[in-house]
């Protein structure tokens, strides 16, 4: 099972390319890092943590 890439931030809808620094939850809801930041690391559509979301290659 792979992640799913998502494009856009889902807070601000920036747009992240595949080695843009993102974080994702276990639901892998989307965010770029100054959202994740200002949500204190905290998904705000589950509540669960936002991780470093990994780089293709």
């Amino acid at each position: 099972m792979t992640l799913e890439m998502r494009k856009k931030c889902e807070s601000c809808t920036s747009l992240l390319n595949d080695h843009s620094i993102a974080y994702i939850c276990t639901y892998e809801c989307t965010f770029c890092k100054p959202c994740t930041e200002a949500m204190k690391q905290i998904c705000r559509n589950c509540g669960g943590e936002l991780v470093r979301r990994p780089r293709k290659q």
